[in-house]
């Protein structure tokens, strides 16, 4: 029987993600950035854990914030990043918001609306982006393009995996509204190939993420830390082009995840872009990140 967070873990690390995960950033900043990484890394594998029981997931989440807080011995997951968060003067409230998340993992396996499905990112993803600002010391300004980011990254995630996840863990994140508008059902995510209708919604709720994308266009030039910028550049570019991947291929028989090849090109766009959009005399630090 699994009673630890560690003996919960999947054994994924931050080399295993989607999405850059501190590829870029200043060795200064890295520590605390993969600090926070690994422990949000054991929460998550508390919550997709397939066949613990809910209240024995939400025991174990519970008993890594008391240890992030102090509260409770150390534990191995939560002692780096409580050491991190206290050498930088920095709250654990990101960490917390993201342990919320994985609460509502634990419990609730269907959402309603994109308004319900961005209530949850705002707990899953946006905190993400907030703490590796605060570790830079960016200005808090930045948060709502980074906010948006962190949201697309999450929905994007969400469709590529769609069928994993309803097969695994009965979880869906296509929302029912989308799912109904188009005729579709919770049913359709478990046949071999997706029907019209739910490809219609996964299409849609894909337009929802490109929109996210659209409003943090400007995300990359608002960060004063060029090797931060330079990431978050990559990681725009990255979501960019498997927005456009999820509009023309079906999640269920095909592959909607980047391969190397096509993570090297997004990686080289998005840092060729940030550099051209930091030109002397573009104004691509923009007001919004200044303190």
């Amino acid at each position: 029987m699994t009673t630890t967070a560690t003996a919960a873990r999947s054994g994924k690390g931050h080399t295993d993600e989607n999405f850059p995960v501190a590829r870029l950033v200043s060795a200064r900043h890295r520590g605390p950035i993969l600090a926070f990484y690994r422990f949000v890394r054991a929460a998550d594998d508390v919550s997709d854990h397939p066949t613990m029981p809910a209240d024995a997931k939400l025991r174990l989440l519970d008993g890594l914030e008391a240890a992030l807080l102090g509260r409770a011995p150390p534990d191995p997951e939560a002692e780096p990043l409580r050491l991190a968060l206290a050498e930088r003067g920095l709250p654990a409230t990101h960490a917390q918001d993201l342990l919320e998340a994985f609460r509502l993992d634990s419990r609730k396996n269907r959402y309603r609306s994109w308004d319900e499905l961005m209530g949850y990112c705002a707990l899953s993803a946006m905190p993400v982006g907030r703490f590796v600002l605060d570790v830079h010391g960016e200005s808090r300004a930045t948060w709502a393009a980074s906010d948006p980011l962190c949201a697309a990254l999450q929905v994007i995630n969400h469709l590529q995996d769609c069928g994993k996840d309803a097969r695994e863990l009965d979880r869906v994140y296509l929302t029912e509204d989308a799912l109904s508008r188009h005729g579709a059902t919770v049913a359709d995510l478990s046949r071999p190939r997706a029907t019209p209708g739910l490809l219609a919604a996964i299409r849609e709720l894909n337009e929802g993420a490109a929109g996210l994308l659209r409003a943090s266009a400007v995300f990359p030039g608002q960060v004063r830390d060029l090797r931060l910028g330079l990431e978050v550049s990559v990681i725009q570019a990255l979501a960019e082009a498997l927005v456009a991947t999820l509009r023309r291929r079906d999640p269920l028989s095909e592959r909607v995840h980047a391969t190397k090849a096509e993570a090297l090109r997004s990686a080289g766009a998005g840092i060729l872009r940030a550099l051209w959009q930091r030109r002397p005399g573009t104004g691509a630090i923009r007001a919004g990140a200044t303190a």
